[in-house]
């Protein structure tokens, strides 16, 4: 854990100190259900490195800022404060932006499979897996948001059928771009600007990808 942390930068930590600062201040004043959210939001920015450091696997810096950002905007400013429904398109960048995360992370999972044999699939088949992954993950989402509304009477769909269909096209063409990410690394014969996320992740887990060339 202490190995992971030393690698993130300020941004990261000026964020998770700002989760801490605003869970106390909330606390001060008797919101308590702010102060839970936003420890919650602490909670699940840091799940990522946790997971990580118990698989032993070393996170690139740039993913654990975009994650800890992404996880601020859809519970602490989505939900706390209302964003969904004061930025229109607020939910559609969140979930456009989480299944291009998500496809990357599936199709750098899959790879890993392969210990970074680029050659040991066809690659439409790799790229699959991972788009197949991030829609899935953006299906299971909508089923939360529908089982929260109807259990517990949130108002996390929103407009109901519209948004769910409206979520999942966004899920849909964000898995796409990922999956044309990782197409495009498969194919390239050299570094460059479009595979740098993949490429990273490769160089700091180089015993995962012992296949790699």
């Amino acid at each position: 854990m202490i190995h992971q942390l030393r690698q993130q930068g300020i941004l990261v930590h000026g964020l998770w100190a700002l989760l801490l600062v605003a869970a106390g201040a909330a606390a001060f004043e008797g919101r308590w259900s702010l102060t839970f959210v936003a420890l919650a939001t602490l909670a699940l920015a840091l799940a990522p490195i946790v997971l990580a450091n118990r698989l032993d696997i070393t996170l690139p810096m740039p993913f654990v800022a975009a994650t800890t950002v992404f996880v601020i905007a859809s519970i602490f400013m989505g939900e706390a404060f209302d964003f969904y429904e004061r930025v229109w398109w607020w939910d559609m960048a969140l979930h456009g932006s989480s299944a291009i995360g998500f496809g990357l992370i599936g199709f750098v999972f899959v790879l890993m499979m392969f210990e970074g044999d680029r050659f040991a699939a066809p690659p439409w088949a790799l790229c699959l897996m991972a788009f197949g992954l991030a829609v899935t993950v953006g299906v299971f989402w909508e089923l939360l948001e529908f089982l929260m509304d109807q259990s517990f009477g949130f108002n996390m769909q929103k407009s109901g059928l519209l948004d769910t269909m409206g979520d999942l096209i966004v899920d849909v063409i964000g898995a796409g771009l990922a999956s044309w990410l990782g197409y495009a690394y498969l194919r390239a014969r050299e570094r460059n600007f479009w595979t740098w996320p993949i490429d990273r992740f490769v160089a700091l887990n180089k015993r995962l990808f012992r296949k790699h060339r």
